[in-house]
Order: structure tokens, then C-alpha cells, then sequence
């Protein structure tokens, strides 16, 4: 599954939609207000690492990494 598959899952999963997480990232993180911006960054695959990092903040989730066996 690639990143925008996986935060729109992620998304749906909350049963929230995209206005409410963009306007969640502006009030939380000092987001832009634009759902253009956001779904671009999907679309483009462009969400820079901290951007996701914060998005899992307003989503209620930890990024954890694991070492593979």
C-alpha cells in the first residue's frame, strides 16, 4: 500500500473526513487550511516525514519503528 492509501485508510478508520483532519493540522501544527494542499501532497507524494508525523499526532497515532526479524 503506498503512503496516500495509507493515510486515507488511516483517515476513514477515525471516521473523520479530510476537512476535519486539515483543519485539526492547522489548529495543532500551524497547518494551511487548504484541502487542495493536503490531498496534493498525497496525490504527489511529497508529505515530507514531519508533516506525517504530525498528522499520526492528530489521528491519535505513534509511528514506531521495529527492527525486521
Amino acid at each position: 500500500m503506498d503512503i496516500r492509501n495509507e493515510i486515507k485508510a488511516a483517515i476513514v478508520r477515525e471516521g473523520l473526513s479530510m476537512h476535519e483532519v486539515v483543519e485539526r493540522l492547522a489548529v495543532t501544527h500551524g497547518w494551511s487550511r487548504s484541502i487542495s494542499n493536503f490531498s496534493g501532497k498525497l496525490q504527489r507524494g511529497t508529505i515530507r516525514y514531519g508533516e506525517v508525523i504530525e498528522l499520526a499526532d492528530v489521528l491519535g497515532y505513534d509511528i514506531v519503528w521495529t527492527k525486521r526479524r
